[in-house]
């Protein structure tokens, strides 16, 4: 009898198609499936580790402790608490397709963010909220 290895692959195609679907209309949404192929630098234009403040204006800030080792593309977050939103689950970073998206603890998605020039990032929840990450 066979037994089929790669059902945990297709579900992950599966799982990413329908949240390219999930898109709306008019803002470009970090799970749109028409964004321009990725063309930047594959590691974060400065380097993260350290202490960072997450903001949402409106919605409150809180400090977050990034892991990173140079030339690191992704690595753990440590939110303090208090922070705005779902951002309290905040677990893990990863630089991707030029945008630094911030994950909770089980993989998904919290926001994305560009680099906004020095020690800033700026972008959205995945609710819709601008946030920032500066220093």
């Amino acid at each position: 009898m066979r037994i089929l290895s790669c059902r945990p692959a297709w579900l992950g195609v599966i799982t990413s198609l329908a949240l390219a679907a999930c898109s709306s209309g008019g803002e470009r949404s970090f799970f749109s499936a028409s964004e321009p192929a990725f063309t930047g630098s594959i590691r974060p234009p400065v380097e993260l580790a350290g202490r960072w403040v997450l903001a949402s204006p409106g919605r409150g800030q809180c400090y977050v402790m990034v892991g990173s080792a140079p030339g690191m593309a992704g690595g753990p977050l440590a939110p303090e608490g208090g922070c705005p939103g779902n951002f309290y689950m905040s677990r893990h970073w990863a630089f991707e397709g030029g945008a630094l998206v911030l994950r909770d603890h089980n993989g998904q998605p919290l926001g994305q963010l560009s680099h906004a020039g020095g020690a800033r990032f700026d972008g959205r929840a995945l609710t819709g909220e601008p946030i920032t990450l500066s220093r």
